[in-house]
């Protein structure tokens, strides 16, 4: 259900700049905690349709391993070729342990 927040994974079980794949009702998302706080981007790569959290996470930036694109982690826009095109970011909420996302995307 649209505007659902969906326990994804705890907060103790991310590492810093370090990707987690989740899957939300089919979706693929990656969840990052970078800067002191957590993200929610769609895992696929808008260029090339690979998963962005087998990349690297630097500057609140998730780069993808195979063409070099990287998007922001809270815009989901690229910041540079090949990628033109951004990706969907989602909302989290954190309760406790529990790392929470919504597929609502955030505008």
């Amino acid at each position: 259900m649209p505007g659902t927040f969906v326990r994804v994974c705890g907060l103790s079980e991310l590492e810093e700049n370090t990707p987690k794949r989740v899957e939300l009702d089919g979706t693929p998302v990656s969840v990052v905690k970078a800067e002191g706080e957590v993200f929610a981007i769609n895992d696929i790569c808008s260029h090339a349709n690979v998963s962005l959290s087998e990349g690297e996470v630097e500057d609140c930036q998730i780069e993808c391993w195979l063409h070099g694109s990287a998007f922001d982690l809270r815009t989901g826009k690229p910041s540079g070729l090949p990628a033109t095109r951004p990706v969907p970011v989602y909302p989290v909420q954190i309760e406790g342990d529990d790392v929470l996302v919504s597929l609502n995307q955030e505008s």
